[in-house]
């Protein structure tokens, strides 16, 4: 990885982490040397420390010193170098991956029988789309950071799915973003929606791995 790229990617995901804070409503992140912690306070996920560029002895770093189950590690790599580096009390999640894109403004056009409806909130703003009865049947949330804006929290109900909802989503929360002042997006996708990301234009900046302290 070149030097240029570090930087980028480190950048990212500053933005990512001060972005996501603001979209759950979390205390805001603290600096450390391997990268971030953020104090959650949820049962089952107490605190998550995000290392942009993770390394054997970082990792045993942190897992010597963790002790409360729900402690997550958000890793910029794949499952398949962490995995050796973790001990047996820390489980790994299904795959992640960090995608950015330029923003631009589209016309984001549901399909017939569903409208769109775009609420801001506390720095959040918040895209639906509703049926004619006024189910949710696809939503996300978006927060700026500065010039980026993160994605967060996309979603199409099962009985509204494969109907190129999720796309309309982005691109209402892409223009969103840009009238907010956001010339850049960041995400965190799972591998469903890594092609659905893809599709509209995002590129991968990095996997990302999740591990969590279970309970002894």
């Amino acid at each position: 990885m070149t030097e240029a790229l570090k930087t980028t990617q480190l950048d990212m995901v500053r933005a990512w982490v001060d972005g996501w804070v603001v979209s759950r409503r979390t205390v805001p992140p603290v600096p450390e040397p391997w990268g971030f912690r953020v104090d959650v306070g949820l049962p089952g996920h107490m605190t998550r420390h995000i290392l942009p560029a993770p390394t054997p002895a970082l990792i045993q770093q942190l897992t010597a010193t963790i002790t409360a189950p729900g402690t997550w590690l958000k890793l910029c790599a794949p499952a398949e170098l962490i995995a050796p580096w973790l001990p047996p009390t820390w489980s790994i999640e299904p795959p992640e991956f960090m995608m950015t894109a330029p923003l631009t403004r589209e016309r984001a056009e549901p399909p017939a029988g569903y409208t769109v409806a775009v609420t801001t909130r506390s720095d959040v703003t918040v895209a639906r789309l509703l049926t004619q009865a006024g189910e949710i049947a696809a939503r996300g949330q978006l927060a700026v950071a500065g010039r980026e804006a993160v994605v967060d929290q996309v979603e199409t109900a099962p009985a509204h799915r494969r109907r190129g909802l999720g796309a309309v989503i982005i691109r209402t929360l892409a223009g969103a973003a840009v009238s907010r002042g956001a010339t850049t997006g960041v995400l965190v996708a799972t591998p469903a929606g890594r092609a659905l990301y893809e599709s509209l234009g995002w590129r991968l900046l990095s996997p990302v791995t999740a591990a969590v302290l279970t309970p002894r």
